[in-house]
């Protein structure tokens, strides 16, 4: 185990930020914690780095204290804000970050699988937004660490910049586990095999992304045909009608299509589809983003 929070609580004067959380991340995990803003996410990330001290409640970090300079020799990460000296070239940046692991990891090999080949003599001071952030998650894993924490790693990222740090997240992460914080949905659904969902500092769910789909999710179901209100099928769920198919979106699709035959109401082309992730998300949270 890398990381484990064990009835961990933290509050802020009359603000309970973390309330009796218990958290691991197990070795070769990826490790998405979602939650509606002030749900926690950035607190426990801080305790999780010993940037913070929880009021109570354990932490062990790679098997030792937060603190232990050995410790962190073995830890990567990437706060939601980052600034770099003006004047130190990108190369030189990750090459300082490399300095500090145990071993000489290849700074060559981070610049060119986080994109930076192009960037590598640029100062710090020239980089566009998304080109800072992306430097700042190169570093988290220039020293070539066991844990890498990411704190909204691409915020103020455009869509295409997104995903392609995606993938180059996905590769570097092979062989140790990253632990990250996202308001993107679907940026949880394309890198995480394990979502964490935190509201009011609590603990709401801990599973895969297919099984937070079906626990908390609504489901789609759509046909062409005349609409059927659900409510005069006994149910709770929405009606829209899109591109001359009817969408309903209800936790009991069995009850509306049962309905629907019953009513002897004409229809054809029926599809029934799991909820997204977002729709699980805010299904479960109440949360508007």
């Amino acid at each position: 185990m890398l990381l484990q929070l064990e009835n961990v609580g933290k509050s802020y004067g009359a603000i309970r930020a973390l309330d009796d959380l218990s958290l691991t991340v197990e070795r070769d995990e990826i490790v998405a914690l979602l939650g509606p803003n002030g749900a926690g996410k950035t607190t426990a990330l801080e305790i999780a780095l010993g940037l913070r001290r929880p009021d109570t409640g354990t932490v062990r970090l790679l098997g030792g204290s937060p603190d232990a300079p050995s410790v962190r020799r073995r830890l990567g990460a990437t706060p939601q804000e980052t600034g770099f000296p003006d004047e130190l070239r990108v190369d030189e940046l990750v090459a300082f970050a490399a300095a500090h692991a145990n071993d000489a990891p290849d700074v060559a090999r981070t610049i060119e699988r986080f994109g930076l080949s192009s960037l590598a003599g640029r100062r710090a001071g020239a980089l566009s937004g998304g080109e800072s952030r992306r430097l700042a998650v190169a570093l988290a894993f220039a020293g070539d660490p066991d844990l890498v924490v990411l704190d909204e790693p691409t915020t103020g990222m455009d869509v295409e910049s997104r995903r392609m740090l995606w993938s180059e997240v996905r590769t570097a992460a092979s062989g140790r586990s990253v632990l990250f914080t996202t308001h993107y949905l679907e940026e949880a659904e394309a890198l995480a095999t394990r979502v964490v969902v935190l509201a009011h500092g609590a603990l709401l769910f801990d599973g895969t992304p297919h099984a937070l789909r079906h626990r908390f999710g609504a489901r789609r179901l759509s046909y062409v045909g005349k609409p059927l209100d659900p409510a005069s099928a006994g149910i709770d769920g929405e009606l829209i009608e899109i591109g001359g198919r009817v969408v309903v979106t209800t936790a009991d699709t069995d009850a509306y299509v049962r309905a629907l035959v019953g009513s002897a109401t004409h229809f054809e082309a029926l599809e029934i589809a799991p909820a997204s992730l977002e729709e699980a998300f805010l299904s479960m949270t109440g949360a508007v983003r």
